[in-house]
């Protein structure tokens, strides 16, 4: 009697007797249960790729859910885990820039094919990667950065020359490149650049190109050539006139008294080397034939 009550005082008979049904009907339904557990493990286990969403570094995810609002727009999800009800869907996209090589055939005025080799950088804009899934998808590079690219380069190109776009006269290829950057950018995605690896036309053109290019240097120069020979007659023809000048100057300057005058000075300049015997043979009347000896002494100027 006494054990009857102690029991009673630590169970209540309503919540044993619960347990006790509880115990009983787990053992007479133990089988479904532990198919019940065994069916819920392998739901889990194949839906667990659903539910337990890792986003990697350079990643970005955007949420569809198919049961209420569809594709959320307005957020997106950063990197790490993200556990998500296994009906949603997330779509991933790598934010990092990217490169994409890409070859473009276009006319240009004169009907002959140019071959463009472009390397592309581009990466899609973070804030409304919801918007670009929801209208673009994933396939976004070839289904606007390509096509827009090429559109704006063949309708430019066409309105130039072979040479024109070869030689990129004038910054020709610059501003359609320009162009092309302004009208991609308008789709949701940050295009960095566009750059040109190689500009081919057919070998016949091309040739063509290159062997007028080498003539125009030729001729610029032989251009420089007439220039410089041009500045150097009339370099020379300063420089005689010049001379010219000179020589009236010191002629209109040059009187016999003059000449006279240098010329005792000249032979009192001579008479003073011991070396030699100098005979200065003046010229006309009033010339000045000196004799100087070499006896270590100063000649004596003799008049004749």
């Amino acid at each position: 009697m006494n054990t009857i009550v102690l029991q009673a005082t630590l169970v209540p008979p309503n919540r044993l007797g619960r347990f006790r049904r509880f115990r009983l009907w787990l053992k007479d339904h133990a089988p479904y249960v532990v198919v019940f557990f065994l069916i819920l493990v392998l739901i889990l286990t194949l839906l667990w790729s659903r539910i337990a969403i890792v986003i990697r570094p350079g990643e970005a995810g955007v949420l569809y859910r198919m049961l209420s609002t569809g594709t959320v727009t307005d957020h997106v999800y950063a990197e790490g885990l993200h556990i998500l009800m296994p009906l949603n869907s997330m779509y991933k996209y790598d934010t990092r820039v990217q490169v994409a090589f890409h070859d473009v055939t276009a006319l240009t005025n004169s009907g002959l094919p140019i071959k463009l080799s472009l390397a592309i950088r581009f990466q899609p804009i973070y804030e409304l990667l919801g918007v670009l899934h929801q209208e673009v998808g994933p396939d976004y590079l070839n289904k606007i950065i390509l096509p827009q690219i090429e559109s704006v380069l063949r309708r430019n190109i066409g309105q130039y020359t072979p040479e024109d776009i070869y030689t990129n006269r004038g910054g020709v290829l610059s501003r359609i490149i320009t162009l092309a950057l302004e009208e991609v950018g308008r789709k949701y995605i940050q295009v960095d650049d566009i750059i040109i690896r190689s500009v081919g036309l057919p070998d016949t053109v091309e040739a063509s190109i290159e062997s007028k290019l080498v003539n125009e240097q030729q001729f610029l120069a032989y251009g420089f050539k007439l220039k410089t020979e041009a500045a150097e007659a009339s370099r020379k023809k300063i420089e005689a006139e010049g001379h010219n000048t000179f020589q009236r100057i010191v002629g209109a300057s040059l009187t016999d008294q003059l000449l006279q005058w240098q010329g005792i000075q000249a032979t009192l300049e001579l008479a003073k080397s011991p070396n030699a015997k100098v005979v200065v043979i003046g010229s006309g009347k009033n010339g000045l034939p000196l004799i100087l000896n070499d006896s270590g002494q100063n000649g004596t100027p003799v008049n004749k």
